[in-house]
């Protein structure tokens, strides 16, 4: 049996979708790629970047010793990761979180057992039930035919938090915790996206714990392998370096255009950022855009400082540490599970990022040893320092995921999935399940696999 016999029904008049161009090499746009070519269709994936990836993306800190410089953990919920990682031949790993905590949330530096933050625990208390209220009353498959939506969606987190909370725990607290969740400033999102966020992720719990709950394990070796081991299958059929800049349709099929020729094909699958999607030109144009001008970047800055070994370890404490002032807002023990490296990983979220994104690599280094030597005062100067910037990133313009601002859900939430024409979209911003992880964006790769198939 040919390709051609083998592939799916075709976009008009029965003829069978022969071959599909994905614009893409991430989690979502390979998912897709495979699933296609799988089914018989002749692939073509057109990547921007010289890697594939995406927003997962590995460093090498030590001889054969990986940490994840993009997305990183999974947990039991994640099905499809799961399913995709046993696949591929990879294993997970827990993440460390054996130890205290280190706490710096006013003048004095606090160690404490467990997460829980050394503040009024009424006040975190109240802010935690007024969240898991608006999350239980999101429509997580359809968000924007929420009860009251048309309000939550005019509201920005920000404006919902200066209306509800009144204790200053809990606005010291909040900002913290939305830029851990979604890293995201409070003024950048809806009160309707920040809900949908956390419903889909499994809600308040799951998608905040680590045994248990999304944040559980890692991928054994880094992330970045998915992608790649998904690239290898594909072969010759992956191309890098080739940003794609237009995509034009018409009967016949689709042009996609990129800087190094054109691609035909009977489908092309985006497989972008939205606000990367909006960038490429398309003819006909799609009737509604897939952003506007309140969608904002994920803000999210990653910074791992390698040491021969984790010593913190030695001391009883697990890494793991909250802070009220910058740069680092959070840090996580990463040490690669096989040993080489004690990684200790900062998170700079929400308006932190911008900022920390703007100094220079100097005065990033220096202020963020600085701040690690007062968490962790057993520790001595990196041996190595990496700065992994997903703000200013040219391919992924934000990280976790785009942030849906103002009005974005009831303007685009509608048509989010709906093909152009012969235009399918893929991504993790597409998926209402697990929307902003990895899970969500492999989701969206089977969503787009099963669109195509089923066209007659």
């Amino acid at each position: 049996m040919s390709a051609r016999d083998s592939a799916a029904p075709g976009p008009a008049g029965g003829r069978p979708v022969a071959g599909a161009v994905v614009v893409g090499a991430g989690l979502a746009g390979l998912t897709a790629a495979s699933g296609l070519a799988a089914h018989g269709i002749e692939v073509t994936v057109l990547e921007a970047r010289d890697r594939v990836g995406g927003r997962t993306h590995g460093l090498q800190v030590a001889p054969g010793s990986w940490v994840d410089a993009g997305a990183a953990y999974l947990g039991d919920r994640h099905t499809r990761l799961h399913a995709l990682m046993s696949e591929l031949g990879l294993k997970s790993t827990p993440t460390t979180m054996l130890g205290a905590s280190r706490f710096a949330l006013g003048a004095d530096h606090a160690t404490r057992d467990g997460r829980f933050p050394p503040l009024n625990a009424v006040a975190l208390g109240d802010l935690f039930e007024l969240l898991a209220e608006l999350t239980a009353a999101v429509r997580p498959e359809a968000p924007w035919l929420t009860p009251d939506a048309e309000r939550l969606d005019a509201m920005t987190a920000a404006d919902w938090a200066e209306q509800h909370l009144s204790h200053p725990d809990a606005r010291l607290f909040f900002p913290l915790f939305l830029g851990e969740m979604m890293a995201a400033d409070p003024a950048d999102v809806s009160v309707l996206h920040m809900a949908f966020y956390l419903r889909s992720g499994g809600g308040l719990r799951y998608l905040n714990a680590f045994a248990g709950g999304a944040q559980q394990d890692r991928v054994a070796g880094g992330a970045h392998q998915i992608c790649e081991r998904l690239a290898e299958r594909l072969g010759a059929r992956v191309r890098l370096g080739e940003p794609v800049r237009a995509v034009h349709q018409d009967a016949r099929g689709v042009a996609v255009r990129s800087d190094h020729g054109e691609h035909r094909a009977d489908v092309a699958v985006l497989a972008l950022p939205p606000l990367l999607a909006d960038a490429v030109e398309q003819h006909p144009a799609p009737p509604v855009r897939r952003t506007s001008g309140r969608t904002a970047r994920g803000c999210a800055v990653k910074v791992h400082l390698v040491h021969p070994a984790p010593a913190w370890r030695d001391h009883g404490l697990s890494g793991w540490s909250v802070n009220a002032e910058g740069p680092l807002l959070s840090t996580v023990d990463d040490s690669p599970a096989e040993g080489g490296a004690g990684v200790l990983t900062g998170f700079v979220t929400g308006a932190e990022a911008h900022r920390f994104a703007a100094l220079t690599p100097e005065r990033q280094r220096a202020a963020a040893v600085e701040q690690a030597a007062r968490l962790f005062p057993m520790l001595p100067e990196p041996a190595g320092f990496h700065v992994t910037d997903w703000v200013n990133e040219q391919y992924s313009q934000g990280c976790y995921a785009a942030l849906f601002g103002p009005g974005d859900w009831l303007r685009h939430g509608p048509t989010l999935t709906a093909p152009h024409q012969r235009v399918h979209w893929a991504g993790t911003e597409t998926s209402t399940e697990f929307f902003g992880l990895m899970e969500g964006a492999i989701r969206s790769g089977h969503r787009v696999v099963a669109e195509i198939l089923a066209r007659a």
